[in-house]
């Protein structure tokens, strides 16, 4: 057996490492360090509750909305505030916005790039990926980029700019949405549709969106969308980088009216949906550089570092769901959702790579009409925003999801200022290191049987499957 350690990563926010045991040309062991411990859990004790809303997006700035509404929720949770209708839809505009972009920023500039390699240069689809997709010079990679940056006008228009955006608090947006800029939202939304509709996916959204299974994919996509299909089925992706953890959802933009919620909240395992149950989330910091031992709750939890634990090999904590691990993402969103495309590739094969792209993919087609519906129903004739109350104590809990997966802040106020407050990002749970059982996270355990090149520092399989996860190392580590 040999060892290899891969990283850091490009293409990848924050710092990653990964220690694979090799054997046979095949990843027999994979540990996954996250090397950088960043500890916004205590920056923000001590503070004024609102004063989460300045720090909180600072976690991250590529997810810096995401976690503007979970500490949101978390505050309005423990205050007992309810939004207004349009503060809640414009919360689900920006976040939709936010989501929207990532999704075609990991196809088009952190995913697909790989495909462009050297290593693939005898494959019939190679030339036409190196036009497509090749780092600094692919035509995708140009226009995602453009068309991403022409997307956060809207964004500019909703909260005056991204990341670390103001304009959220726990009773809505302060910004308030004039009917003229309603109608700028809608020619920003109209715009992106038709790039993707034109570039991406080579069909209408509508269609993509409406995909049942595997045969109807192969017969109607086209696009880029098209040839990674090719691909995927070239060098069969539907069964690299298996995982078999529970696909969890924390449910993502509840209905303004009726709380109900676009993509609904749950669980999937062993092919059967499931309810989700808050209080069966628990870290475990067994393996990693925290003091502590116990699973704990994480309204209940602490971050207190000891950098020279024993056996410890990580600053990720191991969250656990009943203390199974759990997979977070668009895959376990469309899943939850019941989108009949990934419930037939998830049951064909799993939760794979190719499972992962796609189910990102259909999302965004699915998010963007969302959104148009979004930008119509905002009423400029109606409050945006209530007054966050003086809060002497409480406690709350915000869970929404980031691109990535599930993202939840669990905060406790004593005398008037944040006495505790805790954060699980959504690689957190994707990039778990071993629990103190020495289970494997799921990236860990999906990257388990991957092969090997011969000579290689940095195996393009591996990277295949870490990709397809799409890790946030700074949310990780907060």
């Amino acid at each position: 057996m040999t060892r290899l350690i891969v990283g850091p990563f490009n293409r990848v926010e924050g710092d990653l490492e990964i220690r694979l045991e090799v054997e046979d040309a095949r990843v027999k062991e994979a540990f996954v360090n996250a090397p950088l411990f960043r500890d916004f859990e205590h920056l923000m004790q001590g503070r004024y509750p609102l004063d989460a809303m300045v720090i909180a997006p600072r976690i991250c700035g590529i997810c810096s909305v995401s976690q503007s509404a979970a500490a949101l929720s978390a505050l309005a949770a423990s205050a007992g505030l309810a939004m207004p209708t349009n503060g809640r839809t414009v919360l689900n505009l920006m976040q939709g916005l936010e989501n929207a972009a990532d999704h075609l920023v990991h196809f088009a500039l952190f995913f697909m790039p790989d495909f462009a390699r050297g290593c693939y240069e005898s494959r019939p689809w190679h030339d036409l990926a190196v036009t497509r997709f090749k780092a600094g010079s692919g035509g995708l990679g140009a226009e995602a980029a453009q068309a991403r940056s022409r997307l956060f006008r809207a964004m500019g228009i909703l909260a005056g700019k991204w990341p670390h955006s103001l304009a959220l608090t726990p009773g809505g947006s302060t910004k308030p949405v004039d009917a003229a800029e309603r109608a700028g939202l809608m020619e920003i939304l109209g715009e992106f549709r038709r790039f993707l509709e034109t570039h991406l996916f080579g069909m209408p959204l509508k269609a993509v969106a409406g995909l049942a299974d595997g045969a109807a994919l192969a017969n109607g996509a086209g696009g880029d969308f098209k040839l990674f299909l090719a691909i995927a089925d070239d060098l069969d992706l539907w069964s690299l980088g298996r995982s078999k953890a529970t696909l969890m959802s924390f449910g993502a933009y509840p209905g303004p009216e009726d709380g109900a919620k676009l993509f609904a909240a749950g669980l999937w395992r062993d092919g059967q949906m499931l309810a989700l149950d808050e209080a069966a989330i628990a870290e475990d910091v067994g393996r990693a550089w925290f003091q502590g031992n116990a699973p704990l709750h994480p309204a209940q939890g602490a971050t207190e570092p000891d950098a020279g634990k024993d056996g410890a090999y990580s600053w990720s904590k191991a969250p656990r769901l009943a203390g199974r691990t759990a997979e977070v993402g668009a895959l376990a969103r469309q899943t939850m959702a019941g989108q009949p495309l990934i419930l037939s590739l998830l049951a064909a094969h799993g939760s794979t790579v190719g499972t992962r792209v796609v189910a990102r993919l259909v999302e965004l087609a699915r998010l963007v009409p969302a959104m148009e519906g979004w930008a119509r129903a905002i009423d400029p004739r109606q409050p945006f925003c209530l007054p966050f109350p003086i809060l002497a104590s409480g406690q709350g809990v915000g869970m929404v999801e980031a691109a990535r997966g599930s993202l939840g802040h669990w905060l406790t106020v004593e005398n008037g200022r944040l006495a505790a407050y805790q954060v699980i990002a959504p690689t957190t749970w994707n990039f778990s290191p071993r629990d103190s059982n020495g289970v494997p996270g799921p990236a860990e355990a999906a990257l388990q049987g991957v092969a090997v090149e011969g000579n290689a520092a940095s195996p393009v399989a591996v990277q295949h499957v870490v990709r397809s996860f799409d890790p946030c190392m700074a949310c990780t580590v907060h």
